[in-house]
């Protein structure tokens, strides 16, 4: 009996302790250790900072906040944030020494510590944040190592608070809207309502309902919303209860304006509007209506017969440093002392009065401004000199003060310190002051803030209050409860509840009147209802959204179908216009916009089959508003409040893809769990060339062994702390190498070039040169790690903002990363910058850009470069993911999570785009008969070389049913090459130097047929090669038609090296023929500016491209030894002949006039030959030039070709009218030149006829005429010309 009292006890106790643990978690605690090194330097390119160091891991800083250890871990459960405590610290004294250059304002009295959760898809992690240095009584000291506790949730994993599946209220029934801009009561009379468009006399009053969340912008935090849809608002309708509206009838509703303080953006302003909406619905039903509050009994505790009036003046006309969510009104430049009065009727003198005074400065000297207070001095705000980084300085004032007088004066004097460019400006003045609760006859908003902290029953007594008919607690502004002063007493009291603070809205005989929209009625919609229903009207889960407004929804839905086809996802489209009216009550908020997205991704069917991808299409501005000209606000993103530092006031759209309850303010511990990309589109016009752009991205000419390269640049060394720049490049090169040896790995180090110095400055003619030329052979990514700009990349210009227009590439779009500063600042609309073109350029560019808004720390550069390209390349699969996809786990990662700064990192284009790598593999089975895998072959100069291959699956395994066509690129053994130290900058062991590895130059590169999965091709090794013996390098690439598809291959399996001493003699240099444009130019034509070179070359022993030194293929143009093109990446042999083969090289901005091109071509022995060819240049963009205009055959009997020669690089219009001798028009022929061509011939031979009429008849033989006229949608410019031709 004892024993089973025992048991029972016992299992009781277990019990106990295990609900403990389901509702109030289980401790844990977590040791860190801090483990500090030297001191590092946190640079841009305009300035520098020395702090204290430890594990980049761990490691974030900021000028606002100092220095941060971080810390993250794996949950299983929910972290109670608010039980985490600091258990244990070790720590030692340090110096102010040892600060360097940290700002002790920074720097607490005790260690911060803060515990919270990250969440993104589903998965859990905890996430820290504390002070590593500290004061202790006055003693500085840094954390070495420190334990925390915690309590978790095991039961309960931490789930994003969701919304279930709903319909809109905009679903059925009749909708209309009207605007307020002020906030308090309003009357809507029958007029009104007509003028809505509503039949007043047809409706029954009571079946009226008001709907509207009010003028304050959504909550940014995700956990803060209220509704994903309109919210009914309670009123008041007088005279409803016959059931008609009559004349005399009409509505009294409370509605919120846009203007009220919003501590989220410490403004009174709504930041998206200036205006807010509410809707009139008809339907059945009766609507929601004020109740009439319900008073407690019992004694009175407190009686107040005051309230806190609050008043303020504040406008947004100037953005100071075109950035950020502070905008700014009065300026202080010609006019430096104002005035602003504030009239506080009752005041109570002896009450403190909460005065707040935000201001800021810009000037490149010290200022200061005075704020004086009824002629007294309260405070002086002294601004610092803005610098590169800093482009305003901000002061504000907040503290209690006193008035002795009702009217409240408070002057602003700005001192510019002799500076007259110097200005200040106003952001804010805000008063709340103690009043006497006495009515001034009109309706006034008021409140006690003693109420939310004093318990009991509270009694409010208004003085003079006859004029008072009701009092409505507003402190729910959609639910309001009534006091009624049904006998219009003078002094008019109710009680309430204390201990929350409550508002209330004293409503006298003035009323608001709403504004009229343009667009009053609105249709029904329901986004929530149907955004998962198929074309069958049957659940789907969604990947992707695009979100576009009206106008550009063509377009984006183009894009949507290229993705559907393409990566097989379930996309849907959704206008801002449409998600304003359900998720925003009609305004523009980027909130909606986030509640829309977060509404798709919790409704998934499963946590697997959540949203995936979202597309912003549209550009963004830092104006939401349309204050500037030329705005490019189309769809909205983020902002910080911070917005004067180049360096921590953010632009981002991650705001959009964090879905978590806690998630929303932008904190470091908010995770991405969708991938985000924007494509920077404003009209229609750019939307189409985007959406051309990336459909081409998938079509067969895109396919080529330029997907086998990816190329690096890095920037020179400009200061000692810039050397990391090369050597992270080298890192991540030598890393990508080792990850995917398929990848052809090229370098271009700017310090490896010779600097030149010219009128603007250092320059790198030959960087510039050689970036064309890879950008233009191809690469899948193009990654730069330097300094740059909005204008481009590096101070010295290597690749600028013309540069990346002029570029022609467009079968060969790349990925470009450029973790530099402000590269791609799109949200600017006064200032178009070089990533923004890189992007937009019709003619190549990219097809996504990796690429930062903001300036970026070089150290935080490093990281976020090196653990992108473990994303972006996968390492360790042979799955490729998506841009976007690579970019979100990049942010996400441990490494790059504790980085602020990695908000400012966007992805423009398309998430969803993966980079075009193609699919294993390729090998090499024999060299020169001799199995691969036991060859002692040694490839010498003057060798003939064979070698065999065959076209696998992943697992080795030959497919026998392949046949397309292989590229092989055959390389000779890497080169070791030193940076050249231009800059002359030196650390305590001398001038800085790099020494690396860069891949061997091409002594081969040919085609061959692959024919049931296997291959073989032959060349003659050059004379060139470098003699040592060594493994060179075999790069592979295949493409098939049928199917379309591509694989790619590589071996390091070939010794290179030696001379055939027997080789057989040849001394004839090869055949050249040249061409501009097409192959039926005719030296001496005509082109347009940017002509691109095609040479067709023959030898009996192939051609020398090995760069042995003089031996390149070479252009000049107009004899100008000084400017060679070198042409050896754009040759190739031709299928199974590698005595043939044929280049195509893009010319740029050619002067008009004639021109004479010489090119110089080598055989594998070295022997030369030239060839000069001569054309016109016309600017396509001074005049459209016709010549050569013929149909052939002339004469002809049923089919003839019309030919012509023009100047220009765009499609061009074409319409040809056919005559007979006496001029009647028989026959128009319309269409366009190079239709189903990526590339722009300066011949046309588009138009074709068959010599009937019109009607399908056939023509009479004999002489005709005809006139061709040609149009540039782009220029407008036309030209025409008239011919004869012949009928047989």
């Amino acid at each position: 009996m004892i024993k089973t009292l025992r048991f029972l006890t016992m299992k009781r106790l277990l019990l106990f302790i295990a609900l403990c643990c389901f509702y109030f978690g289980t401790t844990q605690t977590q040791s860190f250790d801090i483990k500090w090194n030297e001191s590092t330097t946190f640079s841009t390119s305009d300035s520098s900072i020395e702090i204290p160091s430890f594990g980049s891991e761990n490691y974030n800083f900021s000028h606002e906040n100092g220095l941060i250890f971080t810390a993250q871990w794996n949950l299983k459960g929910n972290l109670d944030e608010r039980s985490a405590e600091l258990k244990s610290i070790e720590s030692i004294e340090i110096s102010k020494i040892d600060l360097k250059q940290l700002p002790i304002s920074t720097i607490p009295n005790t260690p911060l510590l803060k515990v919270s959760n990250a969440v993104y898809r589903n998965r859990s992690e905890g996430h820290l944040e504390i002070s590593p240095i500290f004061y202790e009584n006055g003693i500085l000291k840094k954390i070495i190592r420190f334990t925390i506790s915690y309590r978790v949730n095991t039961q309960n994993r931490r789930e994003s608070i969701t919304t279930s599946l709903s319909n809109s209220n905009l679903k059925s029934g009749d909708w209309y809207r009207f605007a307020v801009d002020t906030t308090g009561v309003h009357k809507l009379n029958k007029n009104f309502l007509n003028s809505l468009g509503i039949n007043t006399s047809a409706i029954n009053p009571k079946n009226i309902k008001i709907y509207g969340h009010g003028g304050k912008s959504l909550p940014l935090l995700n956990s803060n919303t209220v509704s994903n849809d309109l919210i009914e608002n309670t009123v008041q309708v007088i005279g409803e209860e016959d059931g008609v509206f009559n004349d005399n009838d009409y509505i009294l509703m409370y509605a919120i304006g846009p203007k009220k303080y919003n501590s989220e953006h410490n403004s009174h302003i709504n930041p998206y509007s200036d205006k807010s909406y509410y809707y009139v619905n008809i339907s059945l039903g009766n609507g929601a209506r004020m109740s009439t509050a319900s008073e407690p009994t019992g004694n009175v505790d407190v009686t107040y017969n005051s309230f806190h009036n609050y008043k303020f003046v504040e406008s947004d006309t100037y953005n100071i440093a075109k950035m950020g969510r502070r905008w700014f009104g009065h300026r202080f430049y010609v006019e430096n002392v104002r005035v602003f009065n504030f009239d506080f009727p009752n005041l109570i003198t002896s009450s403190p009065i909460d005065l707040k005074v935000y201001t800021a400065a810009a000037s490149e000297s010290d200022t200061s401004m005075q704020l004086n207070l009824n002629g007294s001095n309260i405070n002086n705000f002294n601004y610092s000199a803005i610098d590169n980084d800093i482009l305003g300085r901000s002061r504000f004032f907040s503290g209690a003060v006193f008035s002795n007088s009702e009217t409240i004066d408070v002057e602003l004097s700005f001192n510019n310190n002799g500076n007259p460019s110097a200005r200040a400006y106003l952001d804010y003045i805000s008063i709340e002051a103690e009043c006497a609760l006495t009515s001034l006859g009109t309706q006034f908003e008021f409140k006690n803030n003693n109420s939310s902290t004093q318990f009991g029953i509270g009694q409010f007594e208004i003085s003079n209050a006859a004029s008072i008919s009701q009092v409505w607690d507003i402190s729910n502004p959609y639910h309001i409860q009534v006091y009624n002063n049904t006998n219009a007493t003078s002094e008019f009291s109710f009680k309430t509840n204390l201990g929350t603070l409550k508002t209330y809205q004293a409503v006298g005989p003035d009323f608001y009147v709403p504004r009229k929209t343009n667009n009053t009625n609105v249709p029904n919609q329901d986004i929530k209802g149907t955004v998962f229903l198929d074309a069958q009207g049957e659940f789907k889960d969604i990947d992707y959204l695009i979100i576009t407004p009206n106008y550009l929804r063509a377009q984006a839905e183009r894009l949507a179908q290229i993705n559907r086809i393409q990566n097989n996802l379930n996309v849907k489209v959704y206008t801002l216009e449409s998600i304003y009216q359900e998720f925003s009550s009609g305004m523009q908020d980027i909130g909606g916009i986030r509640n829309f997205v977060k509404y798709v991704y919790d409704n998934a069917s499963t946590p697997s089959k959540k949203l995936k991808y979202l597309c912003l299409f549209g550009d963004a501005s830092f104006d939401y508003k349309d204050r500037v000209s030329n705005n490019t606000n189309i769809v909205p993103s983020w902002y910080s409040t911070e917005s004067f530092s180049l360096i921590t006031s953010f632009i981002s759209d991650d705001y959009f893809g964090m879905m978590d309850s806690n998630e929303g303010t932008m904190a470091n511990n908010d995770k991405l769990d969708i991938a985000v990309g924007r494509i920077l589109v404003e009209n229609t016009q750019r939307a189409k060339e985007m959406v051309d752009k990336i459909e081409s991205y998938y079509m067969p000419e895109t396919y080529g062994s330029w997907r086998n390269n990816f190329l690096l640049i890095s920037d020179d060394i400009d200061k000692e702390s810039d050397r990391i720049i090369q050597s992270t490049t080298e890192i991540i090169a030598e890393d990508v190498k080792a990850a995917k040896p398929f990848l052809n790995v090229q370098k271009i180090h700017a310090d490896s070039y010779v600097q030149e110095t010219s009128s603007g400055g250092a320059r790198y003619t030959l960087v510039n040169k050689a970036i064309f030329d890879a950008l233009e052979v191809g690469a899948i990514v193009v990654n730069y790690f330097g300094h740059g700009g909005e204008d481009g990349l590096a101070g010295e210009r290597i690749f600028d903002k013309i540069n990346a227009q002029e570029l022609n590439n467009p079968t060969k779009l790349n990925c470009f990363v450029t973790v530099t500063c402000e590269y791609t600042k799109f949200d600017n609309p006064f200032r178009e910058t070089a990533g923004e073109y890189l992007f937009w350029n019709k003619k190549g560019g990219a097809i996504n850009l990796i690429t930062t808004t903001r300036k970026i720390y070089v150290n935080v550069g490093t990281s976020f470069n090196k653990t992108l390209s473990q994303y972006l390349f996968s390492y360790g699969s042979n799955q490729t993911i998506s841009v976007g996809e690579a970019l979100r786990r990049t942010k996400n990662d441990p490494v790059i999570s504790n980085q602020t700064q990695r908000r400012l990192v966007f992805n423009i284009g398309d998430p969803a785009i993966k980079l075009p790598i193609a699919n294993p593999d390729i090998r090499i089975t024999k060299i020169n008969d001799e199995d691969i895998n036991t060859s002692t072959q040694l490839l010498k100069a003057l060798d003939t070389a064979k070698i065999e291959g065959t076209v696998t699956d992943a697992q080795g395994t030959i497919l026998s049913n392949y046949n397309g066509i292989l590229t092989a690129s055959i390389y000779d053994k890497d080169l070791q090459r030193t940076t050249l130290g231009n800059d002359g900058v030196s650390d305590s062991s001398g001038l800085i130097l790099m020494d690396f590895d860069a891949l061997g130059e091409v002594i081969f590169r040919g085609q061959a047929s692959v024919t049931n999965g296997q291959f073989a091709f032959e060349f003659i090794v050059p004379r060139d090669i470098r003699v040592t013996e060594g493994n060179g390098k075999i790069s592979l690439y295949s493409k098939s038609e049928a199917p379309l598809s591509d694989n790619r291959g590589f071996s390091f399996d070939i010794k290179i090296g030696g001379v055939n001493l027997n080789a057989p003699e040849d001394n004839t240099g090869p055949n050249i023929n040249l061409y501009m444009n097409d192959e039926n130019f005719v030296s001496g034509g005509i082109t347009n500016e940017n002509p691109t070179l095609l040479a067709n070359l023959y030898d009996e022993n192939g051609i020398n491209t090995a760069s042995g030194i003089g031996h390149d293929i070479t252009a000049i143009l107009d004899g100008d030894e000084t400017n060679v093109y070198k042409l050896n990446a754009y040759y190739v042999a031709a299928v199974d002949d590698y005595q043939r083969g044929s280049l195509s090289y893009p010319m740029r901005d050619l002067s008009p006039g004639l021109h004479t091109l010489t090119l110089k071509a080598w055989d594998v022995y070295n022997n030369a030959s030239t060839q000069d060819i001569q054309f016109v240049v016309f600017d396509k963009d001074v005049s459209l030039e016709l010549t050569n205009v013929l149909n052939y055959p002339n004469p002809f009997v049923n089919y003839t070709e019309f030919w012509f020669n023009h100047n220009s690089s765009d499609v061009l219009d074409v319409s040809i009218q056919i005559f007979t001798v006496s001029g009647k028009l028989i026959k128009t022929i319309n269409g366009q030149t190079n239709t189903g061509s990526n590339t722009t011939s300066a011949l046309s031979r588009d138009l074709t006829w068959d010599g009937t009429d019109d009607f399908g008849s056939k023509i009479g033989k004999g002489v005709y005429v005809y006139k061709l006229k040609v149009r540039s949608a782009s220029t407008g410019m036309q030209a025409e010309k008239i011919e004869k031709l012949v009928i047989l």
